[in-house]
């Protein structure tokens, strides 16, 4: 079909620049006899309606029946998506989401306020949330393949309307943390107002931002058998990543990381983490931590701290009706595959780039994956696998539970057994310069 319809406009440029509906209009006249075929979003529920089997002109067209109804119903259904998001995005179940009013009590807990950046950063990632988000509802489950293409034209469109947006809001603060919601919603609310306008500009035959026209978004038949915006899964995906991404940036704050690497169950002479904030992978077991630091004067040995859950995880998933799309589970998959892609380095530009290659690709799709896709979370990870088998001083203290005595030791390059790694690990979890888990070492251990 996109080779014939490349012909058909090539040869019908003339009745396109003509028609007041432009290519919408011209293709209704051509195939079924209708100029007024304009499927415009007007507030018509009928202007993009065709009946194949009582349509003369388009049964009088020989070979060409087929492309030409395969075009049309995929204009019709392309209209239906867009109709389908601005339904989707009218309600006001994002806001609501988001609109909590302990934000900063219930993630951030670190005694040192460097947080002014924090909501900045939410924002920066907006752009490629938006566009996961509109490639998701396009995708509506089905299999990208062919239709890869596509879905880059819908994630590139979208989140080309949201970057003047963020403009506006660079200078909201963490100190206005108790109105994130609102801030978050209503960018994603605008910017899908105006993606959604998209509809006039694609039915008229006009190029949209920079992924193209209509021929774009129609590419390997990804809208024949759309069939409609599953309007819950979309907003429950969307409310996902920007709780993820919120949540994220106020940890990474403070000193929250994941260490890990071991045989699942533990017994190797590492330690051993805390079950419940865990995860078994590849038969791997991964734990999330937060060293408290002790706000108190003290001259025990809690003037060091201790490891603990970080501040609001027992918030998230399972039971919890505060942040029930984000899970302890979400939380480390996701950093683990950031780690996988760009260590300790991956930012915005990694995410809104990753996110296209997956769906230009087709080897996944991000919005389905909700807060476990990659970057919505790039908590630190530390592999602690290697000292296994090594002699690392102090290397059964290397994994510890949540506890009030619980204190590690890391004697060495404690991180896949390289120093400048280990380095990096202790930068990017904010512990530069924290002496607690070096304390009791025998030699300075090089960070």
């Amino acid at each position: 079909m996109d080779g014939w319809l490349n012909t058909w406009w090539s040869n019908h440029t003339t009745d396109i620049s003509s028609n007041t509906a432009g290519f919408a209009g011209a293709f209704g006249q051509w195939a079924i006899g209708n100029p007024d075929w304009s499927c415009r979003d007007d507030g018509s529920s009928s202007d993009c309606d065709f009946d194949p089997c009582d349509s003369r002109v388009l049964n009088d067209k020989g070979n060409d029946i087929r492309p030409a109804y395969y075009t049309m119903e995929s204009v019709n259904r392309l209209h239906a998506y867009f109709t389908g998001m601005g339904q989707a995005f009218q309600v006001a179940s994002i806001g609501a989401a988001l609109s909590k009013d302990s934000w900063a009590t219930v993630f951030y807990k670190d005694k040192d306020v460097k947080s002014v950046t924090v909501l900045r950063e939410v924002i920066n990632a907006i752009t490629t949330v938006i566009g996961i988000g509109a490639a998701f509802g396009g995708l509506a489950g089905a299999g990208a393949g062919a239709a890869a293409s596509s879905l880059n034209a819908l994630f590139t469109g979208a989140a080309a309307v949201a970057t003047p947006l963020i403009g506006q809001h660079q200078d909201d603060t963490f100190q206005k943390s108790a109105d994130l919601g609102g801030i978050l919603g209503k960018i994603v609310l605008e910017a899908m107002k105006s993606y959604i306008a998209a509809n006039n500009i694609l039915m008229h035959g006009d190029n949209f931002q920079s992924a193209g026209d209509i021929r774009s978004y129609l590419k390997g038949g990804l809208f024949l058998a759309f069939p409609g915006v599953d309007k819950v899964a979309l907003i429950d995906s969307m409310n996902a990543f920007l709780t993820g991404q919120a949540i994220n940036q106020l940890w990474r704050t403070q000193k929250i990381f994941i260490m890990g690497g071991g045989a699942c169950g533990d017994g190797q002479g590492i330690g051993s983490g805390q079950q419940d904030h865990s995860v078994c992978r590849d038969g791997k077991a991964w734990y999330l931590y937060y060293w408290q630091e002790n706000d108190v004067v003290s001259t025990t040995a809690h003037q060091w701290g201790w490891m603990a859950a970080p501040p609001g995880a027992d918030q998230l998933g399972g039971g919890s009706n505060n942040y029930p799309g984000v899970t302890v589970a979400d939380v480390i998959n996701s950093s683990l595959d950031s780690y996988n892609v760009a260590r300790f380095s991956y930012n915005a530009n990694t995410a809104a780039s990753r996110a296209q290659d997956a769906l230009s690709n087709g080897w996944a799709n991000p919005g389905s994956k909700g807060a476990s896709w990659e970057g919505v979370f790039t908590i630190p990870v530390c592999d602690v696998g290697w000292a296994v088998g090594s002699e690392l001083q102090g290397k059964e203290f290397i994994l510890q539970p949540y506890d009030h005595d619980s204190r590690p030791m890391w004697c060495g390059p404690v991180c896949t057994g390289d120093l400048q790694t280990t380095k990096d690990f202790i930068a990017a979890a904010q512990m530069n310069n924290f002496e607690s888990p070096k304390h009791l070492c025998d030699e300075p251990p090089g960070y």
